[in-house]
């Protein structure tokens, strides 16, 4: 086969399988633009309670079971959603958690901003109000990085768990 086209410092374009993207770290070690563990799994919580949602309250027990997450994990990704207030509790022998809110309610933007706090691209718009760089003045790609957030911030908050549910992104 054909080698893959690379760039001026010899790797591969970031569409091709083995790219830049695919780090999740940059040379200083802050992790940009990734979802971590802790995002992807909330977001199968919630959408696992929705898909069981005519069942009532859905123990632990059982989403452990169904999404192939350990208890000790799936605990505390429960904690951070019911403090939130994403999820309702129940005590007791029937009991466990239900969605607050019909699944349309919740954003991916929303569940990601609570586990992640942040998917800026670069570490300079973490705090995108206030850009503690002193090089932002005059900082040429500083309105790529700006749009790119916004990109992703606006798509993700248009997405919600209902749009995944039925297939529609």
């Amino acid at each position: 086969g054909k080698a893959p086209k690379q760039d001026f410092q010899g790797r591969q374009p970031l569409n091709s399988g083995s790219s830049l993207m695919n780090k999740n770290s940059n040379e200083t070690g802050d992790k940009i633009m990734m979802v971590s563990t802790k995002g992807r799994y909330a977001l199968k919580v919630l959408l696992d309670l929705a898909q069981h949602s005519e069942n009532g309250y859905i123990s632990l027990k059982e989403i452990s079971q169904r999404q192939n997450i350990s208890m000790k994990y799936l605990e505390s990704i429960v904690a951070t959603l019911y403090k939130a207030g994403f999820l309702e509790s129940m005590r007791g022998k029937n009991g466990g958690y239900k969605l607050k809110y019909e699944p349309s309610a919740y954003t991916i933007g929303s569940v990601l901003q609570l586990t992640e706090g942040t998917l800026a691209p670069v570490t300079c718009l973490k705090d995108v109000e206030h850009i503690d760089c002193p090089k932002s003045e005059s900082c040429l790609t500083l309105p790529l990085w700006r749009k790119l957030n916004s990109v992703v911030n606006d798509y993700l908050e248009s997405v919600t768990l209902n749009d995944i549910l039925t297939e529609n992104i």
